[in-house]
């Protein structure tokens, strides 16, 4: 049985529904800051198998995504500045290093919505990126 919700979080809930998916990768790191938490993927614990129908057999939808620089480009230095943005945690030279090895991960175990973002930024750079 459902649990009835506050008319607060019911209004919540309507105006996050009417969100683009770039406003509420902004509103997740909104949160994230004001609230000091990080994502983390899920631990997957083992379950007892059960008789699957049909329906249930189907692959289920990727929810963690990996950011893959495929290939640089020609303009390099944008693409450097792009990593950077992604990818806070790197340096300059990391970043170089980055670039200049392409294929390599930029991010790991993201969401869809960050993940997507990251491959706009870069192939605005100049560089083809992936999904994985």
């Amino acid at each position: 049985m459902a649990e009835k919700k506050s008319s607060a979080v019911t209004k919540i809930i309507e105006e996050i529904g009417t969100l683009s998916v770039l406003e509420l990768a902004d509103l997740v790191k909104a949160l994230e800051e004001k609230f000091g938490v990080t994502p983390v993927a899920p631990v997957a614990t083992p379950a007892q198998p059960a008789a699957q129908t049909p329906a249930e057999e189907s692959a289920p939808e990727q929810t963690v995504f990996n950011v893959v620089l495929a290939n640089a480009g020609a303009n390099k230095i944008s693409v450097i500045k792009a990593v950077r943005e992604i990818n806070q945690q790197l340096g300059l030279k990391e970043a170089k290093d980055l670039v200049e090895a392409a294929p390599k991960e930029i991010l790991t175990a993201v969401n869809k919505a960050t993940a997507e973002e990251a491959k706009k930024k870069l192939e605005a750079a100049g560089a083809t990126a992936e999904l994985k």
